[in-house]
């Protein structure tokens, strides 16, 4: 494998983590400052940030498609089994913050 496959890899894990934990933890921040449960808010914010995690995590959506579209395409199979790499990386970082929140909090987080 390439360096710059297993940079993107790690890359992609961190930022979907670090999207998720972050915002779950300052969003909890902002619900105790304005009088709710900042024990519900982690819950409710971390379920609420997957998606937006995994996308950041990719970079946005353009690039992803063009090499989705390269690798089905082109028949470059190469550039497709990497981006789908990627996105799972990003799924794979994700999961972890969430079992983390719910470690935290000690319920489970659909």
């Amino acid at each position: 494998m390439e360096e710059k496959f297993i940079s993107s890899l790690l890359t992609s894990f961190s930022i979907s983590f670090g999207v998720v934990i972050g915002g779950t933890l300052f969003g909890s921040m902002s619900a105790f400052f304005i009088g709710e449960s900042p024990y519900y808010a982690l819950s409710r914010i971390a379920v609420s940030l997957k998606i937006w995690a995994i996308v950041a995590a990719i970079g946005g959506t353009f690039n992803t498609i063009e090499n989705l579209q390269r690798g089905v395409l082109d028949g470059s199979t190469t550039h497709l089994v990497k981006q789908v790499v990627i996105i799972v990386s990003a799924m794979v970082g994700v999961k972890v913050a969430l079992r983390c929140i719910s470690w935290l909090i000690q319920e489970e987080i659909h």
